[in-house]
């Protein structure tokens, strides 16, 4: 298991990784990145774009939260790129620790999440969806610390 001692004062300068939205998706995500199942995402550069907040970089450290906004774990990123969405492979998919075995899956999932009320809120796009020509960020991360 992850054991790198964090620092307070590394702790409270790190951006937060918030994974979906808070409720049980949330729970799920986080439970497979502490177990070390997840160690890759997916999301819509919209909403990348939405936020201004910019492609994950190599080495980049971030706090994840679970639904109640506890600080639980410190995550790096060990890769990323955006990719169109008909791209992304089932290595990716795989290793996002939900349990998919077919790109298919993967990608019914996710687009129920990207076209849910919650999603188009939070992009402020009522009519917000995606295609195989979507533009993806393929994150990678390695679990750093459990807090």
């Amino acid at each position: 298991m992850p054991g790198d001692q964090i620092h307070p004062d590394e702790l409270a300068a790190l951006r937060t990784a918030e994974f979906a939205f808070p409720g049980p998706l949330r729970d799920q995500l986080v439970a497979a990145i502490l177990d070390g199942s997840k160690t890759s995402t997916t999301g819509v550069l919209a909403d990348y774009e939405h936020d201004g907040d910019p492609i994950p970089e190599p080495g980049t450290r971030s706090v994840v939260v679970d639904s109640q906004q506890r600080p639980v774990a410190v995550i790096e990123v060990t890769g990323a790129r955006v990719v169109p969405l008909g791209e992304v492979d089932l290595a990716h998919a795989v290793d996002e620790g939900e349990g998919y075995t077919t790109v298919a899956a993967w990608r019914a999932e996710h687009e129920r999440f990207w076209h849910s009320p919650a999603m188009r809120e939070a992009l402020e796009d009522p009519d917000f969806t995606v295609d195989d020509g979507t533009p993806v960020v393929l994150e990678r991360f390695r679990l750093v610390a459990v807090l």
